[in-house]
C-alpha cells in the first residue's frame, strides 16, 4: 500500500512501502531520523537515530553509538495514523526514501502553520 499524506483538506498518495521521517530539533539543532514500514493498514516504527544529544533528549537505554549517531529500536505499537504538527518555527519534517529527502510539506502544499499533517497507509482500492 502507498503512504497517504493528508493536510489542508488534500490527500496525496506516495508510492512507497518504507520511508524515513527526519527532522532537526528546533532548539538543539540535532537531526533525528525514524525508519517506518507500511504493514497492511498500519505504520510500523523499525528504528530511530539521533545525531547527538542535548537537554531533555538523551538517547534511550540500549542505544548503540555508531560513527557519532545513536541507533535504537523504539518500543511503539503499530499506528493507524501518525500526526505531525507543521510549524514555521522549526525546519520541518522530511520524507526520505533511498537516501533522498524531500520536505514533507512538499506533499502537502496547502498545509498552514500550526496545522497537522497525517501519515497513514492508503486504503486498498
Amino acid at each position: 500500500m502507498p503512504l497517504c499524506v493528508a493536510a489542508g483538506g488534500a490527500v496525496v498518495a506516495v508510492a512507497l512501502q518504507s520511508f524515513t521521517l527526519a527532522w532537526t530539533h528546533s532548539i538543539e539543532k540535532i537531526r533525528w531520523e525514524e525508519d517506518w514500514r507500511i504493514d497492511g493498514s498500519q505504520l510500523v516504527l523499525l528504528e530511530a537515530r539521533v545525531r547527538g544529544s542535548g537537554a531533555g533528549m538523551e538517547p534511550p537505554a540500549g542505544s548503540v553509538l555508531k560513527s557519532g549517531v545513536w541507533h535504537y529500536a523504539p518500543h511503539v505499537a503499530p499506528l493507524d495514523v501518525l500526526r505531525l504538527t507543521h510549524s514555521h518555527y522549526a525546519a520541518g519534517y522530511e520524507l526520505c526514501r533511498d537516501g533522498d529527502c524531500v520536505p514533507l510539506a512538499d506533499y502537502a502544499p496547502r498545509v498552514r502553520d500550526g496545522e497537522v499533517i497525517e501519515l497513514r497507509a492508503c486504503p486498498a482500492s
